[in-house]
């Protein structure tokens, strides 16, 4: 392991301003352990100052032009990645993931901002003319403006990608923003906040940083009708409770994930061991997209099973700053204990433990459960976690009964050689996005993703996004 560091401060970025705070947040080493940094913790009085802000910063920012923001996002994007040595390890300290990945994370948030750019350009507007009887000679501009105030509210296991593709689009349709970051992971955000306090030509209030208590902060923000979209990725109880507490907005929410991988036999059972461990064991399953639950056809299911706990080896957990470590800890100890409280409830049952299951603090060992009960928990509801469950079915129709119980709709996978069974199955399940051989990725956000039911409400992508943080305003001549 590395040295630790001095323990960093970060403060809120406020209308222009870098600012204290009376409370802060303790922000846990999960490399070394014990506690690497504090961020100020914003007040309802500072978090009302933030949303003033912002709205006064609405007149600037509709002035403001495509190509200003286009040299925003794009000064954005170098910034991180002149940065990225110094966010891949606060990722890795404060989010728990491997160093590796935790570049893969920096490079991917400023590919974000960058192809914001070009989704920016896009926005060109439109001309019609009346084609209505009585109104032949109507002639129309059809013109983007901004929404007003983005609220973005973001998790703390992408804590920098998943903010761009929230904060990008904000800026890049001529938003003011304000940023809550996860209260495990704000000190990556800070360093964005950085990054974006140093825009010469940004107004002042165009972006603000406010970290904070989310029983402190988190209803004065989102329940106030100075916000005019709420962007947020998170779990599905948190999304309620802010669509609850929001005031007539445009909610854009990605929320919980139990995606299914259905196996059939015509499947190439070795590519599915290895894509099911990757959806199953990458950063420790802590993804809304992560395979929670491997559906095998009881034919195969025995060899599905031994296939995955093969792939296994490859997913240890280890030195976090080791090129070679796939796997880290996760991020807190209740989280480790809904796990094992799911693992648990699994095997008392019926299901048989194959390997792991044990877990030291925050860290659970990647586990395999075989012949899985289908009235087991963690077969329906959000597990985050490192755990590979695998269950069975023995036709279509029961496949996609057991995948769409529940009130989780973000992702599913379909294993099967046969082009039409991929077609019916993608239609069939309920699902956001559907990938077929191969495990859930919503990549850089070219195609949009996100979720049914309870999994969110909107679809997320640089283009998609964007979209739903302008509104269209017709001039008619």
């Amino acid at each position: 392991m590395s040295q630790r560091p001095l323990q960093r401060r970060e403060r809120l970025y406020v209308d222009g301003d870098w600012r204290d705070a009376d409370d802060v947040l303790e922000v846990t080493d999960l490399a070394d352990g014990g506690t690497f940094a504090q961020v100020a913790a914003a007040s309802p009085e500072q978090a009302d100052e933030a949303l003033a802000a912002a709205e006064r910063a609405q007149a600037a920012m509709r002035e403001t032009t495509i190509p200003q923001r286009v040299a925003w996002l794009d000064e954005i994007a170098d910034g991180l990645l002149e940065r990225k040595e110094e966010l891949a390890e606060v990722i890795v300290r404060e989010a728990g993931k491997p160093i590796s990945s935790a570049r893969g994370e920096v490079e991917s948030a400023a590919e974000r901002f960058r192809r914001a750019c070009e989704e920016a350009r896009s926005l060109k507007g439109e001309f019609r003319e009346g084609t209505t009887a009585g109104h032949e000679g109507w002639e129309a501009i059809v013109k983007h403006e901004p929404m007003g105030t983005v609220l973005a509210i973001t998790p703390y296991n992408y804590p920098v990608s998943t903010t761009a593709l929230s904060v990008a689009p904000a800026l890049a349709a001529g938003n003011s923003v304000l940023l809550k970051p996860a209260s495990d992971t704000p000190v990556s955000a800070a360093i964005l906040a950085e990054v974006i306090s140093e825009l010469d030509d940004l107004p002042d209030g165009a972006f603000n940083f406010v970290p904070g208590r989310g029983s402190v902060i988190g209803d004065v923000l989102s329940g106030d009708d100075r916000i005019d979209v709420i962007s947020m990725t998170g779990s599905s109880a948190a999304g309620k409770h802010v669509a609850k507490e929001s005031d007539m907005v445009n909610l854009h929410m990605e929320l919980g994930g139990n995606a299914p991988a259905v196996v059939f036999p015509d499947a190439d059972l070795g590519d599915v061991a290895g894509q099911c461990a990757k959806g199953s064991f990458k950063y420790a399953g802590q993804r809304c997209s992560a395979v929670s639950r491997v559906l095998a056809h009881e034919s195969v299911h025995d060899e599905v099973v031994e296939l995955l706990e093969t792939e296994m080896d490859a997913w240890q957990p280890g030195d976090l700053f080791d090129e070679d470590t796939a796997m880290g800890p996760l991020i807190n100890e209740g989280q480790a204990e809904w796990v094992e409280e799911l693992v648990e409830d699994a095997v008392e049952k019926g299901a048989d433990l194959v390997r792991g299951g044990e877990r030291d603090g925050t860290t659970f060992e990647p586990t395999l459960l075989a012949n899985v009960p289908h009235d087991a928990r963690i077969v329906h509801e959000e597990q985050f976690g490192p755990v590979a469950a695998v269950t069975t079915f023995e036709t279509e129709a029961e496949a996609v009964e057991i995948a769409n119980h529940g009130d989780l709709a973000l992702d599913a996978s379909v294993f099967t050689s046969d082009y039409n069974r991929a077609m019916n199955l993608s239609d069939e399940l309920d699902a956001g996005a559907v990938r077929i051989n191969g495990a859930p990725s919503h990549g850089l956000g070219d195609v949009p993703f996100g979720g049914n039911k309870s999994s969110g409400i909107g679809r997320q992508g640089l283009h998609t996004t964007i979209e739903e943080m302008v509104r269209k305003k017709s001039i008619i001549l």
